[in-house]
């Protein structure tokens, strides 16, 4: 298993963009068509940081401003028997998840919330890629 990447909710969309890629030096590149606005960062050819745009009710506190905040942390796990492995240790726990398939890319998504804040993500090339079935 290995990090996968960091996304960050900021209400300065456009200032976290210039900031990794002018000083940091990351690289734009593409990213998926989700429905909030956002950039994806790549380092090495990985996308390695994802920017939100905090613009969502549910990222805005009762006081009308937005704090800034990771997201979640996730972790690229491998397809057929790591991801068979992954899901029957959650069952085993008892612990809940969400599925989501990532647009265009096929991806499978499965977020673990472990306390108000934090979430986990684990994510692997969709059912085609190998064959296995989730």
């Amino acid at each position: 298993m290995q990090l996968d990447h960091v996304t960050l909710v900021t209400p300065d969309l456009e200032g976290a963009r210039r900031f990794f890629c002018e000083v940091a030096g990351l690289d734009e590149g593409p990213r998926p068509p989700f429905r909030v606005d956002g950039h994806w960062l790549y380092a090495q050819g990985r996308p390695v940081i994802h920017l939100i745009d905090a613009t969502l009710a549910a990222a805005r506190p009762p006081s009308g401003r937005v704090a800034p905040r990771i997201d979640h942390l996730a972790f690229r796990v491998g397809s057929g028997g790591e991801w068979s492995a992954l899901l029957g240790r959650l069952h085993a726990h008892g612990v809940p998840y969400q599925l989501a398939e990532v647009p265009v890319s096929a991806e499978l998504q499965l977020f673990v919330a472990l306390a108000p804040g934090i979430v986990v993500e684990f994510v692997t090339a969709g059912p085609g890629a190998s064959g296995a079935t989730y």
